[in-house]
């Protein structure tokens, strides 16, 4: 049965993308951290950037909710067990409150925060609006009575004058309470690329850079005011947790690539590796010189273009990992790292040699490749074999890459049901045994990709004549 618990939390959301939620939300979680509160936070949807930079903010791991990797009662027990010892969650939206894929807005902002019980803040950019600020909020008041929109932070305030006649406007027409008012200002920026903001783990003064933007942020919001609105959400039925598991002894050693080059993977991905009974070892493409004592590999997403001079300078690791995996050592490579592992990557007019374990060579688009949420079926080729393979498999992909010049007889673990992968067909190259390919999974209750893994590497490495690879 589920237990009904008082919990401190809102959500963070805006009319359209570009609004300046995430910076808002990566001020406040700095700033309620900075009062001494344990702040969790989680970010709605497929994203890894905003989630490093909340993660920072508040010392804990963010959390990703995502309605299409994710059943609903799932992500109400993802949501309990993460907020258990917290004193206050804050929930970042997408995109706008009630955008999603589907017409009922079934999947949108609107939907979890009705799901969760939240009191919406909404975030509204202000540049270039005064009165139309009103009719705004009273039409998106008035699209859901469900949702309760319980405050307004307004952003990117042109001065004394324009926050003066918004604080007029909103009181005068609506009910909403405005929360704070955040001035236009440079330093409250973060540099955005191609596939977004800045990761943090690029950012050298990245503390100090969110101290400054909780500072601000913290300054220009009535924070009493919105601890009071999260206070306020009614007690929530959330499932009753499992009992704690006792932990899994590592038995293995997997090398997880970490550094500004590759940094996108979900906390609960790495959960359920060290679950699994795999320990994680990091290190570095870029500096690292040779690989650390390990049975496996595992490179995940990131930028590999933006240091691929860097990582094409370390030629003693490429080479190692190179005859790591022709030598037989799985690997599971998402994304950027089947990017590292092609022969090369080209973008902006360089081109430069990667790993060269992939027969093919990343070329950079100006425009996504792939993008968005993807349905995948395993094929013959799969190489973690389970007794009970997915239907489907639910992922997603966000590239700008394609990988060119492949001969015709690779062999592919998934067929493309939905989105682009490699060809608009096939996904998942599969050689000896790594597996790289475009789409990131997320180990959930349908589909837990990390312990296939780890089970296949524990076969692996049992059937080795020395009993273990590398101890």
């Amino acid at each position: 049965m589920p237990a009904e618990r008082s919990m401190s939390r809102f959500l963070i959301s805006a009319a359209h993308k570009s609004s300046g939620k995430t910076t808002v939300s990566i001020g406040l979680c700095a700033a309620l951290t900075a009062r001494g509160l344990k702040v969790q936070a989680f970010k709605k949807g497929p994203d890894y950037i905003d989630p490093m930079w909340l993660s920072a903010a508040t010392g804990r791991a963010c959390r990703n909710l995502d309605f299409y990797l994710m059943r609903r009662d799932e992500i109400q027990t993802m949501f309990a067990r993460h907020t258990q010892d917290a004193d206050i969650a804050l929930v970042e939206g997408n995109k706008g409150l009630y955008d999603g894929l589907e017409l009922d807005g079934s999947n949108s902002n609107a939907a979890l925060a009705k799901l969760l019980q939240l009191p919406v803040i909404l975030v509204i950019d202000t540049r270039g609006m005064i009165r139309g600020v009103a009719p705004l909020l009273l039409g998106y008041q008035a699209f859901d009575r469900e949702v309760n929109i319980a405050g307004v932070i307004l952003n990117h305030v042109g001065g004394s004058r324009h926050e003066s006649k918004l604080r007029a406007v909103v009181e005068h027409y609506t009910d909403v309470p405005v929360l704070g008012c955040v001035q236009h200002d440079k330093a409250l920026g973060i540099v955005e690329r191609h596939l977004g903001l800045t990761p943090s783990n690029e950012a050298e003064t990245g503390a100090q850079h969110i101290a400054e933007i909780g500072r601000l942020i913290g300054a220009q919001v009535d924070m009493e005011r919105l601890i009071k609105i999260a206070e306020s959400a009614p007690p929530l039925a959330l499932p009753r947790l499992p009992q704690a598991t006792q932990s899994i002894t590592p038995t293995l050693r997997i090398g997880i690539a970490q550094d500004a080059a590759f940094g996108f993977y979900y906390a609960d991905d790495l959960d359920e590796l060290r679950a699994a009974g795999a320990e994680l070892v990091p290190f570095s493409p870029i500096k690292d010189k040779q690989l650390p004592r390990v049975d496996a590999l595992f490179l995940g997403g990131g930028f590999p273009e933006v240091f691929a001079r860097e990582l094409a300078a370390n030629h003693t690791l490429r080479t190692e990992i190179y005859s790591a995996i022709e030598s037989g050592m799985p690997a599971y490579a998402e994304c950027g790292g089947l990017m590292y592992l092609a022969r090369s990557i080209t973008w902006q007019g360089e081109k430069h040699d990667m790993a060269g374990v992939v027969p093919g060579d990343v070329v950079m688009h100006d425009k996504p490749v792939g993008r968005g949420y993807v349905r995948l079926k395993e094929t013959a080729n799969f190489p973690w074999p389970s007794s009970t393979p997915p239907t489907s498999i639910m992922a997603h992909e966000f590239h700008y890459s394609s990988l060119e010049n492949l001969p015709p007889d690779l062999r592919y673990a998934y067929d493309v049901e939905r989105g682009y992968g490699i060809d608009g067909k096939r996904d998942g190259l599969v050689y000896k045994n790594l597996l790289a390919a475009y789409p990131h999974l997320r180990s959930l209750e349908g589909y837990n990709w990390a312990a296939r893994f780890v089970a296949s590497v524990r076969r692996h490495v049992d059937a080795l004549p020395s009993a273990r690879a590398v101890s």
